[in-house]
């Protein structure tokens, strides 16, 4: 196992204490439709008490919630940036977390990149990668 994954696997461990100390949580590349899977995470999130910001330039509200065109529009303390990009995409989001003091990068399953987790690493920020944050507060349970 390389070193990066030694890393992202120590935040995966923590990922308990990552959920329970988070409350505000932007959802990048939200989808406005329910059968898409940042849709149905969204609404869990927000059923266990999550604080969260929609961030997609293309829709105006999803979920009754106003959508941001990006993470520097959010003008609240991010804790968790869940990611919903292709590979290629994530990139300027893991810049834009780096930016505004975000303290966790979720990149959900298919949307991973090492290039980007190496460098949100390397800025203090922790990492997710190949786990869904939706499994992960149903298994885990809430912490509100």
């Amino acid at each position: 196992m390389n070193d990066l994954w030694q890393e992202i696997n120590k935040h995966i461990q923590n990922i308990p204490a990552i959920l329970s100390d988070s409350r505000n949580i932007a959802v990048v590349g939200i989808s406005n439709k329910p059968y898409r899977d940042s849709y149905s995470v969204t609404q869990v999130l927000m059923d266990y008490g999550y604080h969260i910001f929609p961030v997609n330039p293309n829709y105006d509200e999803v979920l009754g919630m106003k959508c941001y065109d990006s993470l520097k529009e959010i003008q609240e303390p991010i804790d968790i940036v869940d990611i919903f990009r292709r590979p290629d995409q994530v990139m300027p989001v893991v810049e834009e977390a780096i930016e505004i003091g975000a303290k966790v990068v979720w990149m959900q399953l298919g949307a991973e990149n090492e290039e980007a987790a190496r460098k949100a690493l390397d800025a203090g920020l922790q990492v997710v990668m190949h786990r869904c944050i939706k499994v992960e507060v149903l298994r885990h349970g809430s912490f509100s």
